[in-house]
């Protein structure tokens, strides 16, 4: 983590917020984000890097495709986080989403990571 407050700046926002959930267990690229959560690419690839910057994100590079999860060592803080705060109204359709997302992947643009596939 850089600070404080950018630790807490990339939390501090609706759509961060669903990224943040959505990439806690799993590896997913910019275009699979933008399409579970209905943004053009380019927005969420904002939200990403600010996230990015907090040093919250672990990624992974194949090919064209950087696939980001959480950092293992902010896992338990934000697991913590997640049970305690109310739950998010969209969590439920875009965990739905990211199934059916990543269900398709072998059949979509993205490959899928390597490194960051395990837990």
């Amino acid at each position: 983590m850089n600070s404080a407050p950018s630790f807490f700046r990339a939390l501090g926002d609706d759509t961060r917020w669903r990224i943040v959930r959505l990439v806690v267990d799993r590896a997913l690229c910019v275009c699979e984000l933008a399409d579970i959560l209905g943004m053009p690419q380019s927005s969420v690839s904002s939200h990403v890097q600010i996230i990015r910057k907090a040093g919250l994100l672990e990624s992974e590079r194949c090919g064209k495709w950087t696939y980001f999860r959480i950092h293992r060592k902010h896992l338990p803080l934000l697991t913590h986080l997640i049970e305690t705060l109310p739950s998010d109204p969209n969590h439920k359709t875009d965990l739905k989403k990211a199934k059916a997302r990543l269900k398709d992947r072998e059949s979509s643009c993205c490959p899928g990571p390597i490194k960051l596939s395990t837990p």
